[in-house]
């Protein structure tokens, strides 16, 4: 039996199916847009700066205020899918807007952070792509409607003697990430450097989008994401 296509009859129909072509053909383009105009070319993760240990001499002291300085950055890492085929490579938004900072006590050669926040301008997240930027302005993070995000500390951090001797010391940071209206208790792991000058911590954190109740962005069901977005940053502090 041979197969019949159905062809609309009535003016109605006619354009009904001229819309859904355009419709189709405009989504697609926006694919095309994404994946072979601009093919994407991901910063690469976070890393602390590579330097040369350097010891806090005797006598210094990292007990006080640490605020935010130049070089700070903090933002997203997705893996963009067109239909069913993963991009080759990841969508990375980041901005340096982020204000805060944190305390330290130091007391007989034990350092702890006693007290941080942080909050980010995640409205200001530029990636390599405007389109995209746009997008998650209204999808995904929603940053219209949320245009803040933040971290508070909510368990002090004892630091161990590696990172008084300038290496990088292994943290565990656990504190309130508030993102999309929701807030959450995580854990997060970071490296950090220290010195008498300058306070250097890396991190990321992996979640699915539901966690802070969001849906993973689509558009136009041709261009998705996966089920999981990774946070990250790169924070410098300064004595204050």
């Amino acid at each position: 039996m041979a197969l019949r296509i159905g062809v609309p009859k009535t003016r109605r129909g006619v354009l009904c199916t001229i819309a859904s072509g355009v419709l189709v053909v405009a989504v697609g383009g926006s694919a095309f847009i994404y994946f072979v105009l601009f093919p994407t070319s991901a910063p690469m993760p976070f890393r602390l700066a590579a330097e040369h240990p350097v010891a806090l001499g005797s006598g210094s002291s990292l007990a006080g205020q640490w605020t935010i300085a130049s070089g700070s950055q903090a933002g997203y890492r997705v893996r963009e899918k067109l239909a069913f085929l993963p991009a080759l490579d990841d969508a990375v938004g980041r901005t340096s807007q982020i204000s805060g900072g944190a305390t330290f006590a130091d007391s007989g050669g034990h350092v702890t952070i006693t007290a941080a926040s942080f909050v980010i301008n995640v409205y200001s997240l530029k990636s390599n792509e405007y389109l995209r930027d746009e997008h998650i302005h209204t999808i995904g993070i929603q940053s219209a409607t949320y245009p803040k995000a933040s971290f508070k500390l909510t368990s002090p951090v004892m630091l161990t003697k590696s990172a008084l001797t300038g290496g990088v010391t292994d943290v565990k940071v656990t504190g309130d990430v508030t993102m999309h209206g929701t807030t959450k208790l995580l854990t997060i792991p970071v490296e950090m450097t220290l010195s008498s000058s300058k306070i250097q911590a890396v991190g990321s954190y992996t979640f699915p989008w539901g966690l802070f109740n969001m849906q993973a962005p689509s558009v136009g069901g041709f261009v998705s994401v996966e089920s999981t977005a990774t946070m990250e940053f790169k924070l410098e502090l300064a004595h204050a």
